[in-house]
């Protein structure tokens, strides 16, 4: 048995999906699991649709992620180049070697004459016909033209493409890893393009050429491809390569959350989620945020995709990716659709961030302040990683949540001042900062008894006197340990926050 060979072949037209994340994943763990190689080819034959900037995001999306290809484009490997625009005259060879036995044959018409044949032929049991086996005959190419026409057509600067002849009246069928037997009829099948008028494949002609000379063992792609699927395995039969024709696995669609509909590029915006795995700033100036950026740890973004077309058959969720790559396998995916559940991959991402140590997020924390020109020393770090690690869904809930430690409320929950707060309150708590000024120690049990005593002094409740604490301190009642809270902002700015506090509490 040959050695497992897989391809990543995404194209450069913009963002990676998180849908292209999960197909390189599952590629990623079949490869891992048979001790095979996972390749990554950028597909960029369509260049009209080639975006700058696109194949380095790919590269980026892929080492965040930490799904990093054994060879390929960035990372060589012995059946290179491994971009698609490089290999032009591979493909026309090939494309000729088809002419030649009888299986594809020169096209000259416009697109203007393939359009006017279609609607001449439109018909009510016909209303879309195609470029095929019953239409062929009627159009301008080397089928129904001389030797000699065709010549001068060349002779002439014509545009020509290069067709598949696609026989009539056949069963095309495949086994998919997924869905099983899968049989198409060749009278579905249109005569696809192979080359194109600028020289350069088509997807299908492309894809089966490199998937053959890379050695590629399987093909695991999204499900969107299996009706392309019947031209690709009459290419290798015409080539003769049937009998080493790679394994397919087509998977299934990522819905919309309400089930709706494949999940697109804007659904983000629509349902106030990313669906990019790092943020991206289109051509036309849109901004597109990414998980990366929104806070996610690229461990509980893995295990997320991976459970969305894959049952492990238990009730395990959370995986190590050692673990993935030990129980994967092509026949658990599912066939039907999966719903993009943002609640669900958030719950992963706070799971990951309170098992994991402070070395790993130390970086992305202090990242985070950077942003927004804020220092912070590794000692206020490790308190606010110690304060919400068991609070943050996300990483970026760590500067929302913890900021106060080194920046005083800009304001405070105008929800508690209008229903919870008394401005009769008002000078209690300035004789709270009084009292905490004489405390020869700051910490819990000084503090604790510091709080008792003013309670008992002014009749307040727990309920009333820490959240009020809290606001003062973070702007918000909600949060850790007062007491915690206290001693990571130091008594001297503690003291000058419950002036500040009352103050802005007490203001209409």
């Amino acid at each position: 048995m040959n050695p497992v060979r897989v391809r990543f072949a995404p194209s450069p037209t913009g963002a990676l999906h998180i849908g292209g994340v999960r197909t390189a994943l599952y590629n990623y763990l079949f490869a891992k699991q048979n001790k095979g190689t996972f390749i990554l080819r950028i597909e960029d034959t369509d260049q009209t649709r080639y975006v700058p900037g696109a194949e380095e995001y790919i590269l980026e999306s892929l080492r965040w992620t930490g799904l990093i290809p054994d060879e390929g484009l960035g990372y060589g490997g012995p059946y290179g180049p491994y971009r698609q625009s490089e290999r032009k005259a591979i493909y026309l060879d090939y494309a000729k070697q088809l002419i030649h036995l009888g299986y594809a044959y020169y096209a000259f018409d416009t697109t203007d004459e393939i359009e006017e044949m279609k609607k001449r032929l439109a018909s009510e049991s016909n209303p879309m016909p195609k470029y095929d086996y019953h239409t062929r005959g009627q159009m301008k190419n080397s089928l129904t033209r001389s030797a000699d026409e065709v010549e001068n057509l060349f002779n002439a600067n014509t545009p020509w493409v290069i067709r598949l002849k696609v026989p009539p009246s056949e069963t095309v069928s495949i086994v998919d890893k997924v869905r099983g037997e899968v049989n198409f009829n060749s009278e579905e099948l249109d005569d696809k393009v192979l080359i194109k008028s600028d020289g350069m494949p088509t997807y299908h002609m492309a894809n089966v050429i490199d998937d053959r000379l890379m050695k590629i063992t399987h093909v695991i792609r999204g499900e969107e491809w299996l009706s392309s699927t019947a031209h690709h395995v009459l290419l290798y039969r015409f080539f003769g390569w049937e009998a080493e024709m790679p394994e397919f696995a087509h998977l299934p669609l990522i819905l919309k959350p309400n089930g709706n509909g494949k999940l697109s590029k804007r659904d983000g915006a629509q349902f106030g989620f990313p669906v990019f795995p790092i943020d991206w700033k289109s051509e036309e100036g849109e901004n597109f945020s990414g998980f990366r950026e929104a806070g996610f740890l690229p461990g509980a973004l893995i295990n997320f995709l991976v459970l969305l077309g894959w049952n492990p058959g238990t009730e395990q969720e959370i995986f190590t990716m050692d673990e993935l790559i030990q129980m994967f396998s092509l026949e658990k995916i599912i066939k039907s659709g999966a719903r993009f559940d943002y609640n669900k991959a958030k719950w992963f991402n706070s799971t990951y961030i309170q098992k994991e140590d402070f070395q790993v997020l130390q970086n992305q924390v202090k990242a985070i302040f950077s942003e927004h020109e804020l220092d912070i020393s590794e000692d206020q770090l490790k308190t606010i990683y110690h304060l919400y690690k068991d609070r943050a869904v996300l990483v970026t809930d760590f500067f929302h949540m913890g900021k106060y430690i080194v920046l005083p409320p800009s304001s405070t929950d105008d929800e508690f001042k209008t229903k919870k707060w008394k401005r009769e309150w008002a000078d209690a708590f300035i004789n709270l900062g009084n009292g905490f000024k004489d405390l020869k120690e700051w910490n819990h049990d000084s503090l604790e008894a510091k709080i008792k005593e003013f309670m008992n002094l002014y009749q307040m409740k727990m309920g009333e006197v820490l959240p009020s604490i809290r606001v003062m301190l973070s702007g918000t009642p909600m949060g850790p340990d007062v007491y915690q809270m206290l001693m990571a902002v130091g008594k001297e700015k503690s003291i000058e926050r419950i002036y500040s506090g009352v103050q802005q509490l007490s203001n209409e």
